[in-house]
C-alpha cells in the first residue's frame, strides 16, 4: 500500500525535529520542514510520483539529497537518519518543545542533565526542584514549566480532518471496486466535517456483504485485524487509526446512516421527537410496535418526527432540531458561494508558488479575485517584505494584472500585530493597500487582558481590516493564546473589521463555535485559505466545512460578494 502524502510529511517533521533538539544547522532542519510542507500539501500522491519516476526535485527547495530521502521513505516506511536520530536522542523528545516556553536547546540540556524525555517526567522533575539547578534555568523557567503543564490536558488521540479525509478516501476507492458494493459512506465526526477524528465508521450496502468484510480487512493498509464478522469488521491501520466497518440491508441504510453519524446528543434528541409520536428510531428503522415505518433514507428518518432533512455538519444537539421544528434551518454557505480567496502568499515571502502561478490557479477555479497578503518584515522567517520591497510588489501586481482581465488581484498583506498594538507597517504603506489581514505570530504567552487589548488597540488603526486565523491554535501542536475572543469580536463590529476563518489544515481557526457566536452577533467573517502553493487553495473547503458547523449562510461571508461591494464594505468609516 503506498504510503500517504501526510505519513511521508510525518516523517520529514519528525526528522527536523530530531534534528533540531541534536543542534543541527537551522538551514537543515528548514529544508525538511519546508519539504514536508510541500509533501502534505501536494494535491497528488508523492508515493505514486516515486513509483512513476517523476523528478522530485522540480519543487522548490527539495534538492537531489531530499529528493532521495522522500523516495527512502516511500520505498521503506521511514527514514534511516531517522532511526539513527531515535537511537541517540529517545522518540518522545519532540512533545517537550513550547512547554514554559522550552526550545531545542534547553530540551536537550535537560535530557543531558536529567535524562527527561516525557511531559510526565518533565512535571515530576519541575516539581522536585531539579530544573532549576540546570545552569541557566533558574526557579522562573521552572514555575513556567509547572504553569503550563498543568493547563494540559492528556486528549485522545485524534487524526486531522484532511489527514482522515486521504485515508478515508482510499478506503472507499478499494471498496467500491467489489461489484456487489452498492452504497458507501464514511458517517461519524467525519461525515458531521469535525476538524478532526478519533476513528473512522464506514457503512456499506452490498449483494454480498461477507464478501466486503474479507476484501476490508485485507486492505494493505490494515496494521491489525481487531474484529472480523460476517457483517462487521473493525481493524487498526498502520497509523494507528481505527476504521469500523458495518454492511447494512438497503431498508436500513438510512437509518443506520443517521444513527451512525450522531453525534450521540442529536440521534438522542431525534429518538425523543420519536418517542413523543408512538416510535421506536434506532439503526435498524424507524417502527411504530413491530412495523417498520421508515429508514431507507435519512429524509424518512426525519420526516416521521416532523422534521426537514438536517445537513451532517448541524447534527450536535445545538438548535438545530429547534430550527427544524420551526422551519428555520440556515442555508449554509456552500464552495459555490465563494467568489476569491483573500489570504494567500507567494514566493516573494514564504509561499512556494509565484504570483503568476497563484493567480492561474484561482482563474482555474473560477475566482473573481484574489487577495496577495505577504507576510510584513516583523516575520523574519517567512522572509516578510520590508516597505520598499512591498511597494515594488504592488507594482508587479500591476503588471500581472494586465495578464489576467477575468480577475481582479487584490493587493494586501498579512500585517503582524506588534506586541504593543502597533501594525506592522507605517501609515502611508497600509493606505497603499486594498485591505490587510492582521495576525499575530509572537508573544503568544500574554496574559489574556493584554493580548486581548494589544489586538483592539491595532484595530483602533484605521489601516486593519481582517483579524487572521484569530486563536493562534495549531491543531495538536499548538493550544490557543489566552485572549476575550468575545470581546474582539464586538469590537470588530464597532468598528467594521472582520474576522477570518482560516482554512489551513493545521489551524481551522475560528472553530465552528466561534463562527456561530460570530454570526449570532452579526459580525461577518472572511473564509480564507492562507494558501502558500497554488496547490493550496484548495483548502478553501476546510474552512466551508467550519463554516458550515457554525451555521453560516452565504450572506455572513464577506468573499461571497462581487469585488465592487466587497471593496466597498473594507474600507473603514
Amino acid at each position: 500500500m503506498p504510503m500517504h502524502n501526510h505519513e511521508i510529511a510525518a516523517v520529514l517533521n519528525r526528522t527536523a525535529e530530531l534534528l533540531e533538539i541534536e543542534g543541527s544547522n537551522p538551514f537543515r532542519v528548514r529544508a525538511y520542514q519546508n519539504a514536508a510542507r510541500i509533501v502534505e500539501s501536494e494535491g497528488r500522491s508523492i508515493a505514486e510520483m516515486v513509483d512513476e519516476g517523476e523528478d522530485l526535485t522540480r519543487f522548490p527547495g527539495i534538492g537531489e539529497d531530499l529528493a532521495g530521502k522522500i523516495r527512502e521513505i516511500v520505498g521503506t516506511g521511514t527514514l534511516s537518519l531517522l532511526q539513527s536520530l531515535q537511537e541517540e536522542l529517545p522518540e518522545g523528545l519532540p512533545a517537550l518543545m513550547g512547554i514554559g516556553g522550552l526550545g531545542p536547546k534547553r530540551i536537550r540540556r535537560i535530557y543531558d542533565e536529567l535524562k527527561v524525555s516525557t511531559p510526565e517526567g518533565l512535571k515530576e522533575a519541575a516539581e522536585r526542584g531539579e530544573l532549576q539547578k540546570i545552569p541557566g534555568f533558574g526557579r522562573k523557567i521552572e514555575e513556567k514549566v509547572l504553569e503550563d503543564l498543568s493547563r494540559r490536558v492528556t486528549k485522545e488521540r485524534r487524526v486531522r480532518y484532511v489527514d482522515a479525509d486521504e485515508i478515508a478516501s482510499s478506503l472507499v476507492l478499494y471498496l467500491k471496486k467489489l461489484a456487489s458494493v452498492r452504497e458507501v459512506v464514511v458517517a461519524g465526526s467525519f461525515r458531521r466535517r469535525k476538524d478532526s477524528v478519533g476513528d473512522l465508521d464506514i457503512l456499506v450496502t452490498a449483494s454480498d456483504a461477507e464478501e466486503v468484510m474479507e476484501r476490508f480487512v485485507s486492505y494493505e493498509d490494515v496494521g491489525e485485524v481487531v474484529l472480523h464478522g460476517p457483517t462487521k469488521s473493525t481493524v487498526l491501520l498502520r497509523s494507528g487509526l481505527q476504521v469500523d466497518l458495518r454492511a447494512v440491508p438497503e431498508s436500513s441504510y438510512g437509518a443506520a446512516l443517521h444513527y451512525f453519524t450522531g453525534s450521540k446528543s442529536h440521534g438522542i434528541a431525534v429518538r425523543r421527537l420519536g418517542q413523543e409520536r408512538g416510535l421506536k428510531i434506532n439503526e435498524y428503522g424507524v417502527f411504530r410496535d413491530s412495523e417498520r415505518v421508515a429508514g431507507r433514507t435519512e429524509e424518512e428518518v426525519f420526516a416521521s418526527v416532523g422534521l426537514p432533512y438536517i445537513e451532517p455538519e448541524l447534527r450536535e444537539d445545538r438548535g438545530e432540531i429547534e430550527a427544524g421544528l420551526k422551519g428555520e434551518l440556515p442555508q449554509l454557505v456552500s464552495m459555490g458561494d465563494i467568489l476569491g480567496d483573500l489570504h494567500a502568499h507567494t514566493d516573494a515571502t514564504d509561499g512556494r508558488s509565484t504570483l503568476t502561478e497563484m493567480v492561474q490557479a484561482a482563474v482555474n477555479r473560477g475566482y473573481r479575485y484574489l487577495a496577495i497578503t505577504n507576510h510584513s518584515p516583523h516575520v523574519t522567517v517567512a522572509r516578510g517584505l520590508k516597505s520598499d520591497a512591498l511597494l515594488r510588489e504592488l507594482d508587479e501586481i500591476d503588471r500581472v494584472q494586465e495578464l489576467f482581465p477575468g480577475i481582479t488581484i487584490l493587493k494586501a498583506s498579512e500585517v503582524d500585530i506588534l506586541e504593543d498594538g502597533s501594525l506592522d507597517y507605517p501609515a502611508g504603506v497600509l493606505a497603499r493597500l486594498d485591505f490587510t489581514v492582521c495576525s499575530i505570530h509572537s508573544k503568544f504567552r500574554i496574559p489574556e487582558e493584554k493580548q486581548t487589548e494589544r489586538v483592539i488597540r491595532a484595530m483602533d488603526n484605521p489601516g486593519f481590516t481582517i483579524f487572521g486565523h484569530p486563536t493562534g491554535r495549531l491543531i495538536g501542536k499548538r493550544a490557543p493564546y489566552e485572549i476575550n475572543l468575545e470581546r474582539v469580536m464586538e469590537a470588530a463590529l464597532q468598528r467594521g473589521c472582520f474576522l477570518e476563518v482560516n482554512s489551513h489544515p493545521e489551524r481551522l481557526d475560528l472553530d465552528d463555535i466561534f463562527c456561530r457566536q460570530a454570526k449570532d452577533m452579526g459580525l461577518r467573517l472572511a473564509i480564507s485559505t492562507d494558501a502558500h502553493s497554488a496547490a493550496d487553495l484548495d483548502y478553501m473547503s476546510l474552512g466551508i466545512n467550519q463554516a458550515r458547523r457554525g451555521w453560516l449562510e452565504k450572506g455572513d461571508v464577506i468573499n461571497t460578494l462581487p469585488v465592487g461591494e466587497l471593496k466597498g464594505i473594507m474600507k473603514r468609516r
